[in-house]
C-alpha cells in the first residue's frame, strides 16, 4: 500500500492519540487507518440502509396484504 505523510496539528494528534489508546492500537498510523475504515463503513451504511441484507432473505411465502 502506498505511504502518505499526514500533517497533524497538536490538537489533532492528541485526539488521534486518545482514539489509539481507547481502541488499543499500537501506532498513530493504525488509529488513522481505523478512523478511515470506520468512516467508510458508516458512509456505506447510510447509502445502502442500515442492516440491509446483501443476500436473499427467506420470509413469508404470501405477499403482504
Amino acid at each position: 500500500m502506498p505511504s502518505n505523510e499526514t500533517m497533524l496539528s497538536d490538537d489533532e494528534r492528541q485526539m488521534i492519540e486518545n482514539i489509539r489508546q481507547r481502541e488499543g492500537l499500537e501506532s498513530i498510523d493504525q488509529a488513522l487507518e481505523w478512523l478511515v475504515k470506520t468512516a467508510v463503513r458508516n458512509g456505506v451504511r447510510r447509502i445502502t440502509g442500515r442492516g440491509r441484507a446483501l443476500y436473499p432473505v427467506g420470509g413469508k411465502s404470501t405477499p403482504c396484504a
